[in-house]
């Protein structure tokens, strides 16, 4: 279970009453349902705090008391008590996944839950006042879609490629977007008259699993994205961990290869294992084997990486052992996060939501023969649940998490 830290100290009477709501609300996030006394003994609290608490969140109608829990589990021992639970459909999120040359747009609910969606392709010479124009025309619809009430929409969350400043809500740099200092907060935040969070996209992704996905368990986790790029979103006792100047997480820029005698080449895991990369490897097969099984689909749908996997699919070995090959240096620049930062789950999204079996055994192989000891062995490696999603709920978990279930947590 994701630790929630529930030390009051320093904090006035009022900032007292607010952390103890927050931690409730993050409780029944993580637990189908509690009783009073077992939130109580958990928050360190008398029972009348509890109930006066629980009497303020269920007017408001964040939380439902409904069913009886037993005290000791058992139905057959114990006077029953009434079990509290989160009220999903109370609040509601925007979630806002920039992607290279899409936009995916969400109304989430407080557990995540896609309420309402829309994706569209923007053009990458496209301005970006242009592409956020036309973000907030499809929240606003979605909002209006649903028929939700917009004054129970806490916020909208976006989940940015590139750099961040996510003190100021500015995307710096996004070198595949082509956008240098663009105000992303301060537009959407005029533009939809709602309170917006801005963080880097896979950072995100690594929030949404680690506050509504997979790794609600774990205190040391990274979710990994290959697509156009390759980034990492670390999470350390449920904190998004950015180091020393917000560069965390660029494992697609980790130096796998070398060429010694020039000394001029480098091949980082960007340069091996992104979509581009890939299918570039892929068109060099197409030049040495041109009558193939993927020759063939290469003529009839073009040459992209669902392309490549159906080949390989239908028994293209030299498909198949191109995404081994990359996939084992995948399995490398693992084993490399894994030394260093020795995370208890690594979750997997972007290419891995795709044909995961012809990739993900020679990944794991690989990291378990360079990993350190054996750290590899401890270690849960996972694909996203939320698959194409997963940035556009993490963005929605980014909202949640700082305007409704940690609204006083600092950056």
């Amino acid at each position: 279970m994701r630790k929630i830290q529930t030390s009051a100290y320093g904090i006035n009477s009022s900032g007292i009453k607010q952390h103890n709501i927050s931690a409730i609300l993050q409780r029944l996030l993580q637990k189908e349902s509690v009783s009073r006394v077992a939130l109580a003994n958990w928050l360190g609290v008398s029972t009348a705090t509890i109930t006066n608490l629980v009497t303020e969140l269920v007017a408001q109608g964040l939380i439902v008391e409904e069913g009886k829990i037993r005290s000791n589990g058992q139905a057959s021992v114990g006077r029953p008590q009434k079990a509290l639970r989160l009220a999903p459909n109370a609040r509601y999120a925007i979630g806002i996944h920039i992607d290279v040359g899409r936009m995916f747009v969400a109304l989430c609910n407080l557990r995540g839950a896609v309420i309402q969606k829309e994706v569209f392709e923007h053009r990458l010479q496209t301005p970006w006042r242009s592409v956020m124009d036309q973000t907030v025309e499809v929240a606003q619809d979605l909002i209006e879609r649903s028929a939700v009430d917009r004054s129970c929409v806490v916020g909208a969350g976006v989940a940015a490629s590139g750099l961040i400043d996510p003190r100021t809500g500015v995307n710096i740099i996004a070198p595949n977007l082509d956008w240098h200092n663009v105000p992303i907060r301060a537009y959407l935040q005029d533009q939809l008259s709602l309170p917006v969070e801005v963080e880097n996209n896979v950072r995100v992704m690594a929030l949404g699993e680690a506050l509504l996905g997979q790794a609600t368990d774990s205190k040391v986790m990274a979710f990994i994205y290959a697509r156009i790029g390759v980034g990492a979103g670390l999470i350390v006792d449920g904190q998004i961990y950015r180091g020393g100047a917000a560069g965390a997480g660029e494992i697609g820029h980790t130096v796998l290869w070398l060429n010694r005698e020039s000394g001029s080449e480098t091949r980082t895991l960007e340069t091996l294992f992104s979509e581009p990369a890939i299918v570039a490897g892929a068109s060099e097969l197409l030049t040495r084997q041109p009558a193939g099984i993927l020759a063939r689909k290469a003529r009839r749908s073009g040459l992209s990486l669902e392309t490549i996997f159906a080949a390989a699919l239908e028994g293209d070995e030299r498909c198949a052992r191109l995404l081994a090959e990359r996939a084992s240096y995948f399995g490398i620049a693992l084993a490399n996060l894994v030394n260093v930062f020795n995370p208890e789950l690594i979750v997997l999204g972007g290419i891995f939501t795709h044909e995961r079996d012809l990739i993900l055994p020679a990944v794991m192989q690989s990291l378990r023969t360079h990993a350190f000891a054996n750290l590899g062995d401890h270690l849960r490696l996972h694909v996203t649940r939320f698959g194409q999603e997963a940035g556009m709920i993490g963005a929605a978990a980014l909202a949640l998490d700082r305007f409704f279930y940690r609204p006083a947590h600092s950056q």
